[in-house]
C-alpha cells in the first residue's frame, strides 16, 4: 500500500477568452450562465512557462534521509544505515543519479517524477477502495431548504457542469498561489500578464511574487477513469462524451447534460430526470455490478473482459466515458461517523470506484467528492470542489419551489442494462464478500478540539501545522511508547508536472519535545516546554518549505530505485535496509485540506498496523478524522491527540501540566 493525498498529461488546450472579451458569464438559453467565470487570463496561460520540478542533490537527499531516521532508530542501527547511505553515495547512487539528470534533461515537457508516480498507482494491484481512494465532504448549504437531496444535486451538478465548461472554454481563472494578492491578484496585473507570451508569463508571475501552479491533471476531472488491465491499468479521457452517469441503488442510468453544441441543457430538465430517477422504484440488483471496481485489479481486468465481451460493450463504454457519476443514496447521515464510512466506502453497491470522481448525495442533501488517485492528486480536486461549492450556494440554479421541465424522462433517460453470465455473478458474488469483510474492519472516529486554532496558535508565533503534527507524535508516543514513520502530503504542484513530495514530520526535535510532554512533564517549566515547541515549529516549517520546493528525499530515492529496476541493475543495498522498509511503513499517514466548503475529509490507513490521518487547524478550533484497523485503536489515539492538544494549550498560557 501507498501513500495518497490530502498533484498528468498534456493539457488539451481549449479556445482562451482574447483581450476584448466580456467579463459577465454567457447564458445557455433560459438556464443560467454556460460559465462560472470569465477569466481575462486564459486557464493555461503559464502552463507553458512553468519551471521544472529540480532533481535534489544526491549529498541532500542522503542527508535528509537520515535526518528523517534518527529518532526511529537506535545508534547501532543509525549506525549500520549511516554506512548503507555513504557506499551508495559515493557508489552506486552517484551513478544512477548521473543518469536520472541526463534522463530529465530529455524529457523537458514533464518532471522526473511523472512517469514512476503513474507507474506507481497503475501498477499497484490492490483494491482502489481504502488503499487509495479518499473523500472529502461538502459543508451544508447555508440555506438549510437547499438541501434537499433533488434540489442539491441539481445544484451540484449544474455546477459541475458549468466548470468542465469554464475549464474547456480556457475561461477559469488560472490556478495561482499570491504571496502578495495586493499587487498580484488585480485586475490591472491580469491586464498586462495575458500580453506575455505563454513561454515567458511564469516569470511576469514571479515578478510580483505571484506562483502559478501546474494545471495539467485537470483535464481528467470529465470524462474519465481508471480501466483495469492486466498488470497495469490505463487511464481513459473521451471528452465527446455528453452524458452524466447517475447510480441509484446499485441501478445505472445515463442522460445527457451537454446538447449537441456542447452548451448545458437546462438546470429544469437535469432536475427532471434526477426526480424521475428518484422515483423509481427498482430494487437493488441481485448482483450489483459496482461491487466488481472495489476487486483486485487483476481480478477485475478479467471480470470485466468477460463483461465486455458478453454484450456489455456499449453500456460499459457509457459508465466509462461518462462526464462524471453522480451518487443518490437512499439514507440520511446520521453522524460524523457515519459520513466518513458512507463517503469513503459505502455498502459497495453505489459508487462507481474508478471514476475520476463521484459526487455523491445522500438523502438529506449531505454531499462529497470520493475521487480516484492515479490520475491526479488533491489540487485539482480542491478547485472543482471548491468552485462547485461556491457557485451552487451562491448561485444556485434552481430554488425547492422550481419546476422541473415538463418532458418524457423516460424516453430521455436511459436506465444501463448488463448481461451477467454465471462466471460474472460468481465473481460480483466473490468481491461483495471480500468488500464486506474488508470494510468492517475499518473503524473511523473523529475530534472537535474547541480550546483554539490558528489564530491562538499563530499569536504564539507557532506553525498551526506543527502543533498538529507534534500533536500525533506526542499521542502515539503516549499510545505505544514509541516514535514511527510518519507521512505528510505536501504538493509540488508549484512546477511542471509536479505531483507531491513528503514532508517526515517525525524529527529529532518532536521526539524530544514529546517525550518532555509524555514522561516528564514536571521536570520542564512551562517556558522549557514552549521553546522546545518552537523548536519544532521551525523545524517543521523548514521541511515543509524544502518539500513544497521539490527539495525532499521520499521522491529522489524512489525515482533513483525505479530507474535501478528499469535498467536491470541488482537493487542496492540502502533499499534493502530493514531502515529503509521501515521508514516506508506508514504508520501515521496524514494530509491536511483548508478550505471553508470541506466539513470533513478522509482515507484509510496506508498500512495494516497504521492511522490514516485528515486533519484541518481552523481559525478557533482543531478537526480530525481518525481512521484504523484492528490492530490499532483509532478511539484511543484521539484520546491522546487531545491530551497533547490541552498539554501544549498549557503549557502556552503558563499553566503546570496536568498529570
Amino acid at each position: 500500500m501507498v501513500p495518497r493525498l490530502l498533484l498528468l498529461r498534456a493539457w488539451p488546450r481549449g479556445p482562451a477568452a482574447g483581450p476584448g472579451a466580456p467579463c459577465r458569464p454567457l447564458s445557455a438559453g433560459p438556464g443560467p450562465g454556460s460559465y462560472l467565470q470569465r477569466s481575462i487570463v486564459p486557464t493555461m496561460h503559464y502552463q507553458d512557462s512553468l519551471p521544472r520540478l529540480p532533481i535534489p542533490k544526491l549529498e541532500d537527499t542522503i542527508r535528509r534521509y537520515l535526518s528523517a531516521q534518527k529518532p526511529l532508530l537506535d545508534d547501532s542501527q543509525f549506525r549500520k544505515t549511516e554506512q548503507f547511505c555513504k557506499s551508495f553515495e559515493n557508489g552506486i547512487g552517484k551513478e544512477l543519479h548521473k543518469q536520472l539528470v541526463a534522463q530529465d534533461k530529455r524529457n523537458k515537457h514533464t518532471s522526473y517524477i511523472s512517469g514512476p508516480w503513474f507507474d506507481m498507482y497503475l501498477t499497484a494491484r490492490d483494491s482502489v477502495v481504502l488503499n487509495f481512494n479518499p473523500f472529502m465532504a461538502f459543508n451544508p448549504d447555508p440555506k438549510p431548504e437547499y438541501n434537499d437531496q433533488l434540489t442539491r444535486a441539481t445544484n451540484m451538478t449544474v455546477s459541475a457542469i458549468r466548470f468542465l465548461k469554464t475549464l474547456r472554454a480556457g475561461l477559469l481563472e488560472p490556478e495561482v498561489f499570491h504571496l502578495n494578492p495586493a499587487r498580484s491578484d488585480t485586475n490591472t496585473f491580469k491586464k498586462l500578464i495575458r500580453f506575455v507570451p505563454s513561454s515567458l508569463s511564469w516569470y511576469g508571475a514571479y515578478l510580483v511574487n505571484a506562483y502559478p501552479l501546474d494545471m495539467s491533471q485537470y483535464f481528467r476531472l470529465f470524462n474519465s477513469t481508471r480501466l483495469p488491465k492486466p498488470g497495469r491499468d490505463e487511464l481513459f479521457t473521451d471528452e465527446k462524451a455528453r452524458h452524466l452517469l447517475v447510480l441509484r441503488k446499485g441501478n445505472f442510468y445515463v442522460f445527457d447534460v451537454l446538447d449537441e453544441n456542447g452548451d448545458m441543457v437546462s438546470p429544469s430538465e437535469i432536475q427532471a430526470h434526477l426526480k424521475y430517477i428518484l422515483s423509481d422504484s427498482s430494487p437493488v440488483p441481485d448482483f450489483p455490478l459496482a461491487y466488481l471496481t472495489s476487486e483486485n485489479r487483476d481480478v477485475w481486468a478479467e471480470l470485466r473482459q468477460k463483461l465486455a465481451t458478453g454484450g456489455n460493450e456499449e453500456a460499459l463504454s457509457k459508465v466509462d466515458s461518462a462526464v462524471f457519476c453522480l451518487c443518490l443514496d437512499d439514507f440520511a447521515i446520521r453522524d460524523l461517523v457515519h459520513l466518513s464510512h458512507s463517503m469513503l466506502h459505502g455498502d459497495g453497491t453505489n459508487r462507481w470506484f474508478d471514476k475520476s470522481f463521484n459526487l455523491i448525495l445522500a438523502k438529506d442533501g449531505t454531499a462529497a467528492v470520493h475521487f480516484e488517485h492515479a490520475w491526479g492528486d488533491g489540487v485539482a480536486v480542491l478547485r472543482f470542489f471548491n468552485e462547485v461549492f461556491k457557485d451552487s450556494t451562491q448561485t444556485p440554479a434552481v430554488t425547492p419551489q422550481s419546476q422541473p421541465a415538463t418532458l418524457d424522462s423516460a424516453v430521455a433517460v436511459q436506465k444501463l442494462s448488463f448481461e451477467l453470465s454465471d462466471a460474472l455473478k460468481a465473481g460480483i458474488s466473490a468481491a461483495r464478500e471480500k468488500f464486506d469483510a474488508t470494510v468492517r474492519t475499518l473503524t473511523v472516529d473523529c475530534l472537535q478540539f474547541q480550546r483554539g486554532g490558528k489564530e491562538f496558535l499563530k499569536k504564539q508565533k507557532l506553525s498551526p501545522d506543527a502543533v498538529a503534527q507534534l500533536a500525533f507524535q506526542m499521542a502515539f508516543l503516549r499510545q505505544y511508547g514509541r516514535t514511527v514513520a510518519t507521512y505528510e502530503s505536501c504538493s509540488t504542484a508549484a512546477f511542471k508536472h509536479g505531483r507531491t513530495e513528503t514532508i517526515r514530520p517525525a524529527s529529532v526535535f518532536t521526539k524530544r519535545c514529546s517525550e518532555a510532554f509524555v514522561r516528564e512533564p514536571s521536570k520542564h517549566s512551562a517556558g522549557e516546554l514552549q521553546q522546545m515547541m518552537a523548536a519544532c515549529s521551525k523545524y517543521h516549517g523548514q521541511l515543509t518549505r524544502e518539500a513544497a520546493m521539490g527539495q525532499g528525499f521520499d521522491r529522489h530515492l524512489f525515482a533513483l530505485r525505479c530507474l535501478a529496476a528499469a535498467k536491470g541493475i541488482v537493487l542496492p543495498e540502502l533499499y534493502l535496509d530493514p531502515a529503509y522498509g521501515q521508514i516506508n511503513h506508514n504508520i501515521l499517514s496524514t494530509s491536511t485540506l483548508s478550505s471553508p466548503a470541506v466539513s470533513l475529509g478522509g482515507f484509510a490507513p496506508v498500512v495494516p498496523d497504521g492511522f490514516g490521518v485528515g486533519y484541518a487547524v481552523h481559525d478557533n478550533w482543531i478537526g480530525c478524522n481518525v481512521s484504523s484497523y484492528p490492530r490499532r485503536n483509532a478511539r484511543e489515539f484521539l484520546q491522546c491527540v487531545e491530551k497533547s492538544l490541552e498539554d501544549m494549550f498549557d503549557a502556552l498560557e503558563g499553566k503546570s501540566l496536568r498529570t
